[in-house]
């Protein structure tokens, strides 16, 4: 099997993987495929947390043992513990497989590497890092929580070409075309929460779940930030808090907000988030606990200019995708996706890396883990979420 082929059955094995799409947290996407001959003749994929792993999945859907010289190909390495299900390099040994490529190595540093010393030991060989980059991330979101021991908090943002979310009275819908539109429900399926400000709820009514072609709609758990509850003191609740994905609503809020207001919310259905803080600011690091108590994995911000800049003033932000459209607004006064930073160097900027790109129609996404300067130069913020 030469080099190019390898890619060929690791693009294959990534495919299937992305069969799990969203739908096995807290554990990885991976996929694997059973070659013989240079001919895939099993595959399998781990659709969720606690059914088959890939690789016992593609040995199932073989129905047999494989034939001498067959290779395992995986997205991940396999792992060498038991779990919910049992140590996939067992599986592989007694199927009696003795060539496996591998393209990520487990990012959990107690496992990091494990996987493939036992196979060693137990005579089969192992190649590692093939289509790594493309291996890495598909698991952007679990490599974060195992490696960090927190939530990935990505951010997202549709702007034109100079930066505005927005013209000067507030029209947005839409920005971006339908395939960026579409691209965004994507990543909403994949994201295990969603989260956005009073404001955005308050002008936008979003419903805040993903809406694909030929899927049913899908709701993660919507965050709504709100110190006040202020989405609470209109005549009739947001339908956030009442439609039929009420019970993956949750409300984060401070204890300067009214417990009558809590109330209200919850009689529909959703839950709320009273944490500790001084004043009525969402505190950033305390949601970021709460998450971590909860096993909630990752956060997809979705809010305006507002809810955003707190996130990156706390140093909070991970990760960003950013759209762009190619029209121009050309006027200081249509909002911005960021305020409140004082930027006076090159080096105090906040740069993205690990950066990957994608084309939708004429629109365009950049998206990538964000790097802070050693010191983040703070004006006062002018709220107001977009």
């Amino acid at each position: 099997m030469n080099g190019e082929e390898k890619k060929r059955f690791m693009a294959r094995s990534l495919e299937l993987a992305q069969k799990g799409w969203g739908n096995t947290h807290p554990n990885p996407m991976v996929g694997a495929v059973i070659v013989e001959n240079d001919r895939i003749v099993a595959e399998g994929w781990h659709e969720q947390a606690g059914q088959d792993h890939a690789e016992v999945a593609a040995l199932k859907s073989l129905g047999r043992l494989p034939k001498p010289g067959a290779s395992l190909i995986c997205t991940l390495e396999p792992c060498s513990t038991a779990g919910r299900t049992g140590p996939c390099t067992e599986a592989i040994v007694q199927a009696g497989l003795r060539h496996v490529i591998i393209g990520s190595v487990d990012p959990k540093p107690e496992h990091s590497g494990a996987g493939v010393e036992w196979l060693k030991k137990h005579g089969i060989s192992v190649e590692t890092r093939v289509l790594v980059d493309e291996c890495d991330d598909l698991n952007l979101i679990y490599n974060n929580w195992v490696s960090r021991g927190r939530p990935l908090f990505a951010g997202k943002t549709a702007t034109t070409i100079d930066g505005r979310i927005a013209t000067r009275t507030g029209e947005s819908q839409w920005i971006t075309g339908p395939s960026a539109r579409a691209d965004v429900m994507r990543w909403r399926r994949l994201f295990p929460s969603i989260a956005v400000g009073s404001g955005t709820v308050l002008s936008d009514a979003p419903r805040l779940t993903s809406r694909r072609e030929g899927e049913e709609e899908w709701s993660p758990i919507r965050f709504v930030f709100d110190g006040m509850l202020t989405s609470a003191m209109e005549r009739t609740l947001p339908s956030i808090y009442t439609d039929e994905f009420s019970h993956r609503t949750v409300a984060v809020t401070t204890a300067q907000a009214g417990t009558g207001y809590a109330r209200r919310i919850e009689s529909g259905g959703a839950q709320v988030w009273v944490l500790p803080s001084i004043n009525t600011q969402v505190p950033i690091g305390e949601f970021r606990s709460r998450c971590i108590e909860e096993g909630i994995t990752g956060v997809y911000f979705e809010g305006g200019p507002r809810l955003l800049s707190e996130i990156i003033r706390e140093r909070q932000l991970d990760y960003l995708f950013a759209y762009r459209a190619p029209i121009l607004f050309g006027d200081e006064r249509a909002p911005s996706t960021l305020r409140g930073l004082r930027t006076e160097k090159l080096e105090q900027g906040l740069r993205l890396e690990n950066v990957r790109h994608a084309t939708f129609d004429a629109d365009q996404l950049m998206r990538g883990r964000l790097v802070y300067p050693g010191r983040l130069n703070v004006d006062e913020i002018l709220f107001g979420d977009g």
